[in-house]
């Protein structure tokens, strides 16, 4: 079987030392095996969304994506936002199993079950 590795990073900007030094591991071990290095670009912070740094980064690099947002290919969607009805259909069926449950507490509530440690516990309510 053939590795599949992917470089998942927030696009917020530079990428820094450490960004590209996890690309460049997964990149190495999906080459060394003759798999897929996958870009998949986390857009959780919307105000700061810098695509095309990552992009034109890992190819002045050398670090070839063989599939990602502008390439396509069978592991897709590659913007998380994008995956949002994988992440609900799965979702549901823990609920439907009854390993997860809905909560509708306020972010003020929750915060509230936190203890002098910040641990956060969860009363079921």
């Amino acid at each position: 079987m053939k590795p599949v590795t992917r470089f998942a990073p927030s696009p917020t900007g530079y990428m820094h030392i450490g960004n590209l030094r996890s690309a460049l591991y997964a990149f190495l071990l999906s080459k060394h095996e003759g798999g897929t290095f996958i870009l998949r670009i986390e857009d959780t912070d919307r105000e700061r969304f810098a695509t095309d740094v990552i992009k034109e980064t890992l190819k002045i690099t050398g670090l070839t994506y063989d599939e990602g947002p502008d390439v396509g290919g069978e592991h897709g969607p590659y913007i998380q936002s994008e995956r949002l009805p994988i992440y609900r259909e799965y979702a549901k069926k823990l609920i439907d199993l009854g390993h997860a449950y809905y909560c509708f507490c306020s972010k003020e509530r929750l915060e509230s079950l936190h203890g002098e440690d910040g641990v956060g516990g969860y009363d079921r309510h």
